[in-house]
């Protein structure tokens, strides 16, 4: 994936042996962010027997974060250990103990080796948060933000690292999801890349290397996508049923596009379309990403989904 070829003899030992020494370094992970992703992310980072610091802004919010991640990794038990609660106790109890948590994002950054942010999407809020990690954490720490629709760069530029920074794109929900986007700057360093790409190996993630481009690679496809049918719908072309009926028989996607919009939310499709159409580089008055009236509609409306109970669809009982 990541080089055309694939070194032999010599050459291969030594790739292999930068490639151990560069994963070896990255043993104490911070996660900022306890919310559904940050919690993932921490999981299955413990999972991985790492270390791993969940920091966020309020005591409750990273108590939540842990009972998020009690939760899954009990269910994730059941199956590992069919037919047996002490082992399955056990288990959850040592992934538990490896995940440690903090209302002190200074004092967390202070030994961290990989520091990875998943806060609110918020080009401000997270370049004042790695301003402030730049200022305390150690010269050798990583700095990854696994924001979905920043410019990566944008969010360096706060820093004094770019050759230690990167983009960190986990999908929801991350403890099933095997995709990891790798986002490098022109700036970031080999060594920061090749220990990157083997972090996400080492946490039986797939890495896939992207360029800082609106979207990367997987929501600069889906999102038009999205749009288009909304679009298509909007014409009268087809209903909304139909549509997701269609992708879902005829091309094999587990989701239809008006069901993975409900499951994304709106305002989170509308927020990163909105970006882009009107101040992304590449992507500004594309018409591409142009906005769409019923999303607008429906988010002015309050109806943003499956986690507001109505969308596209209702999700009421």
């Amino acid at each position: 994936m990541i080089n055309a070829s694939r070194p032999s003899g010599a050459a291969a030992r030594w790739c292999q042996h930068r490639t151990m020494a560069s994963a070896a370094g990255l043993s104490k992970i911070v996660v900022v962010g306890a919310g559904l992703m940050g919690s993932g992310i921490a999981q299955v980072s413990a999972q991985s027997n790492l270390q791993v610091t969940l920091v966020d802004v309020k005591p409750e919010f990273v108590e939540k974060g842990r009972e998020m991640i009690s939760t899954s990794l009990k269910r994730v038990a059941k199956k590992k250990f069919d037919g047996e609660p002490d082992k399955q106790g056990g288990w959850v109890d040592d992934v538990m103990s490896r995940i440690k948590t903090s209302t002190d994002t200074t004092e967390s950054a202070k030994d961290a080796d990989l520091i990875i942010e998943a806060i609110v999407e918020n080009l401000s809020a997270k370049r004042s948060l790695f301003k402030s990690l730049d200022e305390v954490a150690p010269k050798h720490t990583i700095f990854a933000s696994n924001t979905s629709s920043l410019p990566i760069g944008d969010i360096a530029d706060a820093t004094s690292r770019r050759d230690r920074f990167a983009g960190l794109h986990f999908f929801n929900p991350v403890p099933q999801m095997k995709l990891v986007e790798i986002i490098r700057l022109q700036e970031t360093s080999d060594e920061v890349f090749d220990s990157l790409v083997n972090f996400t190996k080492q946490l039986s993630k797939v890495p896939v290397s992207c360029k800082d481009t609106p979207g990367f690679i997987v929501n600069r496809l889906l999102v038009p996508y999205m749009l288009e049918a909304a679009r298509l719908v909007e014409r009268g072309e087809a209903t909304k049923e139909d549509v997701d009926t269609a992708m879902k028989l005829g091309a094999g996607y587990p989701m239809g596009p008006f069901e993975l919009m409900d499951y994304v939310g709106l305002d989170t499709m509308k927020f990163i379309t909105d970006g882009w159409y009107k101040d992304s580089k590449d992507l500004k008055g594309n018409e591409l990403v142009a906005p769409v009236r019923s999303i607008d509609e429906l988010t002015a409306d309050g109806k943003l989904g499956r986690k507001g109970g109505e969308g596209f669809y209702s999700y009421k009982k």
